[in-house]
């Protein structure tokens, strides 16, 4: 896929400035000199931000903190970046507007109702954007735009405006430091404008994680090359700089600033001179360093068939401003009258312009839809336009310099002779001016199965009560979600609210999007839709719809979904996000290729023995402390209490192999005994914390000492290299300080949730704890030579196959088990990340930071390590409004029929650095299947079909999305 830039024109041009303007580099700098001083003193609730934290980061959501904002005009697409930028957590918002509500403003802006019309936009809308985030001020102006008031902010907005105003105030605001962002829609089409001053720093260009490599070589020579050891690609530039640290040997580059590179090859760089450096011995690690820039404007947009489209754009959207200036009116829809004096317009701006090939047929298509009002595309433009807002006040990613247009004019009917015949006076005005009458009573009687209500199931819902799907006398939607609402679901997922607290999203998001559309028809189930749900998703519910949307977590789910609706041959509208990144997809029946299977993770997944033995990332250690958290709290517990109740757990656990039995059983005898008797069951809080110091010495000195007993720090390997190299680090064991709060935090989790597995209520009394330690006696411990540290997972499996347990033994402690079918139950504890008051992430984040200190492997905080640990998908609400405009988008041509596969979109997006990318969807590849396999569709043919793998749906869900997976690695998921 291709990149392109597109032109850019600058209604503000720099050299239009006179001489007695002041310096603008003076006022940018005191606005950011504001933005800094201020975000210093602001906390951030971090249980309301957590998932955009990951997108932001700390320092981000602190400038942000400091930045008031003004949204001037408040129909759909002023009431989507007013969502957008109030969830995001600026200081304060002020939304304006003079004008009153209509008709055709109920199509799009989502908090007016019939009840409003004839009221001021922005003072009906107030109370429920007040709602959104208790964090943001948010105030209402119904005035109109002037100087005095457009000085108070940092950064303006303007929507619905005139050409006129953009250059007066876009003047106004250039001449004083104030970011300007004017965001525009009619009909199809849509604009966006930026201007953050002529000099603009940038912080951190695009929020991807700096990057990290083993060091394997380093060369003595002038330049030096640097090798690295894991098989993988760097993905550093020319003139990247890097830092490097515990590297042994040629110690000098430990102290040294940031080095720039120079690329060799895809394994290897060349930094500075190193000849008069020290030998290289090993070891090492080598870290980008992200650097400031100032902003060099770059805008990567590509549509395939649409290059050209955008300039003429720009012209058009210009003479339709001098067209409402002229004739107090937008052009009337479908008028061809209109259309031909607005191409004219254009063909006049052109002389100047010369824009070489017009599309005039765009531009006449825009006439006839500029007074439509659509909620899709004010949803995508509303989800650019706050990240806009966003970049100017964080300085964090890439702003958009400094047009960019966009049309979905592909979603208008393919016969184009089609005219749309309008309606009035009702709440779908600004629609029916596009697609007409006869189009919007066909998305009222849709039949829907919505997967998924969280924040892109949200806006989707959103969208379909703007636009009616479903909301006729045949229509329907259904929406299933299984999770319940969470403090942290709030930053994204708008329809939820604090006391929406513990209910189901699915049943909330229902009556929310009701009110929006009281003559939505919808049905919400607490459902998972998998093989267990398939007697309710069955195929008479299947055959009942028109179509299926996927907002789901994760891509298993989606796979799986892709499966029923390929097997149903109904079309699928499919979404995901991941930060800043977004994707969307399309399945049309017999026309596009399908979601396709679940790539395999098992490139990704960390080997067995760099957990137990050879760590060197963060990410090690952190699944070490949740393997350790699992097997503790979770499975010793859960194969106690099967033991206690399941007569047959015994000769169950048997049938698995001697070996495994013999872990499980040990573990589980340990569990019941008490410790006078050599188990490890507690009676008292001192018992508690008796063995998490214990487990602290094992893990942390002991079984430290064990592997440098196997494997000496100056251990050679066969070719006469050091074993500690490349990516093995040798660790060193730490020795317990009752003042370390990393050691005392360790032993006070683990003490804390080894209690609660018991229901032994404990003390966070620190004086307590340290009182207990000082009478807890760790056994001594001497290494053995007759223990074996296995190198690979490989050979860790054909040791375990060769080996083979002590029968007399496992006759030994069946019978001891058999005497304690009387003990207690004990209770399992399931890992939750977002519980600060739990000790859950108190343990991980001590377990982890301690095995990395092991290691030498630079710690990682609290927030970092639960991202990582809860495999916590970052959001952030601009992506998530995006995508769910361009799925809607596509809704449209499904919903219309289109049998081109030219007329729909596979989309690939950053908000981050403003990179799109829409392209025609893949055809489904050509397959044979045997006609013996044919069968009528019934439900006795749905059951044989999914039983059997090789039947007709199996090689259609088994096509992937190739064009994702090149993008970004991995299809991206949403939350």
């Amino acid at each position: 896929m291709g990149k392109t830039n597109v032109s850019h024109f600058n209604p503000f041009p720099v050299s239009k400035r006179t001489e007695t303007e002041p310096d603008l580099h003076f006022f940018s700098t005191d606005v950011d000199s504001f933005f800094c001083d201020m975000a210093g003193n602001s906390e951030i609730d971090e249980g309301f931000y957590s998932r955009q934290l990951y997108v932001l980061g700390h320092e981000a959501m602190r400038r942000m903190g400091a930045a008031n904002v003004l949204i001037a005009g408040l129909k759909g697409l002023g009431v989507e970046i007013a969502k957008n930028v109030i969830l995001s957590g600026v200081k304060a918002v002020t939304v304006q507007d003079e004008g009153s509500a209509v008709w055709s403003d109920l199509s799009s802006q989502f908090y007016l109702r019939e009840c409003h019309l004839g009221q001021n936009r922005a003072s009906c809308s107030l109370q429920q954007l007040s709602s959104l985030n208790p964090h943001v001020e948010v105030s209402a102006h119904t005035g109109p735009l002037d100087e005095e008031l457009l000085l108070r902010f940092q950064i303006v907005v303007l929507t619905d405006s005139s050409l006129d105003d953009q250059k007066r105030f876009g003047q106004l605001c250039h001449s004083h430091g104030i970011k300007l962002i004017v965001a525009d829609t009619k009909g199809l089409c849509g604009q966006l404008f930026c201007d953050f001053g002529e000099k603009f720093e940038v912080l951190e260009r695009d929020g991807e994680m700096p990057a990290s490599l083993m060091i394997e070589r380093i060369t003595k020579e002038n330049p030096g090359r640097v090798i690295w050891t894991d098989d993988q690609k760097h993905g550093f530039s020319d003139g990247s700089k890097v830092v490097f640290s515990d590297v042994q040997g040629m110690t000098e580059l430990n102290s040294i600033g940031p080095v720039e590179i120079k690329v060799c090859d895809k394994y290897s760089f060349s930094i500075c001179d190193t000849s008069s450096f020290s030998e290289y011995e090993r070891g090492g690690v080598v870290t980008e360093v992200k650097q400031p820039f100032q902003l060099d404007f770059l805008l990567i947009l590509n549509d395939h068939g649409k290059i050209s489209r955008h300039n003429t754009l720009h012209l058009a959207f210009q003479a339709l401003h001098d067209f409402v200036k002229n004739k107090q009116r937008l052009p009337y829809s479908w008028c061809q009258t209109d259309a031909d004096s607005l191409l004219e317009m254009v063909r006049e701006l052109n002389t100047v312009a010369e824009v070489e090939q017009l599309d005039e047929a765009a531009v006449r298509l825009l006439s006839c839809t500029a007074r439509g009002d659509l909620a899709p595309i004010n949803a995508f433009f509303g989800g650019l336009a706050a990240q806009e807002v966003i970049k100017a006040c964080s300085r964090k990613f890439t702003p958009l310099q400094q047009w960019m247009y966009f049309d979905a004019l592909e979603c208008l009917p393919e016969d184009k002779d089609r005219l749309a015949e309008c309606s009035t006076d009702t709440r779908y005005d600004g629609q029916t001016a596009v697609f007409g009458a006869s189009f919007q009573k066909r998305l009222g009687n849709q039949k829907y199965f919505l997967v998924g209500a969280g924040a892109i199931g949200c806006e989707l819902l959103k969208n379909f009560a703007l636009i009616g799907l479903g909301a006729g006398e045949e229509g329907h939607i259904t929406v299933t979600d299984m999770d319940y609402i969470e403090r942290s679901n709030l930053n994204r997922q708008f329809l939820f609210r604090s006391p929406d607290i513990g209910n189901p999203k699915s049943e909330v998001a229902a009556k929310a999007v009701c009110q929006m559309n009281p003559q939505m028809k919808i049905t919400s189930h607490q459902n998972r839709v998998d093989a267990a749900s398939e007697a309710l998703y069955d195929y008479s519910f299947f055959k009942g719809l028109d179509g299926v949307a996927a907002a789901l977590d994760n891509v298993e789910a989606r796979v799986y979904l892709d499966s029923r609706c390929v097997l149903h041959q109904k079309p699928m509208l499919e979404g995901g996000t991941l930060g800043s990144k977004g994707h969307t997809l399309v399945v049309v029946p017999h026309l596009t290729e399908p979601y396709g299977p679940a790539k395999s993770s098992s490139s990704n997944a960390i080997p067995l023995c760099t957990l137990k033995n050879f760590p060197h990332r963060i990410e090690h250690t952190l699944q070490w402390a949740r393997d350790q958290f699992e097997g503790l709290f979770k499975q010793t517990p859960e194969n106690v209490n099967c033991f206690l109740r399941d007569p047959g757990f015994v000769e169950r656990t048997l049938s698995h192999g001697d070996v495994e039995a013999m872990e499980t059983l040990e573990a589980v005898w340990r569990g019941l005994q008490d410790m006078e008797a050599g188990g490890q069951r507690p009676k008292s809080w001192e018992d508690c914390v008796s063995w998490a110091r214990c487990k602290w010495e094992t893990l942390y000195n002991n079984d430290i000492r064990q592997l440098l007993h196997c494997f000496p720090p100056d251990e050679v390997t066969s070719n006469g290299l050091p074993f500690w190299s490349g990516s093995k680090r040798c660790p060193h064991p730490l020795t317990f300080d009752p003042k370390n709060s990393t050691h005392v935090g360790y032993v006070m989790a683990a003490a804390k949730l080894y209690g609660q597995t018991y229901g032994i209520k404990g003390t966070r009394d620190n004086g307590s704890i340290e009182q207990i330690l000082e009478k807890v006696q760790t056994p001594p411990f001497n290494p053995k030579s007759s223990v074996k540290i296995h190198l690979t997972d490989q050979e860790m499996e054909e040791e375990r196959q060769k080996e083979s347990g002590d029968a007399a033994q496992l006759e030994e402690l069946k019978g001891k088990l058999s005497s304690l079918k009387n003990s207690a139950q004990m209770h399992p504890i399931d890992f939750e990340k977002d519980d600060d008051t739990n000790f859950h992430m108190d343990f991980i984040v001590a377990a982890s930071n301690l095995r990395a200190e092991n290691y030498d492997i630079p710690a990682a905080d609290r927030h970092q390590s639960k991202r990582i640990a809860g495999r916590i998908i970052p959001a952030i609400a601009t992506t998530t409004a995006a995508v769910a405009g361009l799925m809607c988008l596509e809704l449209f041509k499904l919903v219309q029929g289109h049998k081109k596969i030219e007329s729909y979109r596979t989309s690939y997006l950053n908000l981050a650095v403003q990179y799109f990318v829409l392209s025609q969807p893949s055809r489904p590849p050509d397959f044979q299947v045997s006609s013996a396999f044919i069968q009528p569709h019934s439900a006795s043919a749905e059951k044989t079909q999914r039983g059997d793998r090789g039947l007709i749906h199996e090689p259609l869900s088994c096509l992937g999305s190739s064009c994702l997976v090149l993008l970004f690695t991995s299809k991206c998921n949403q939350i």
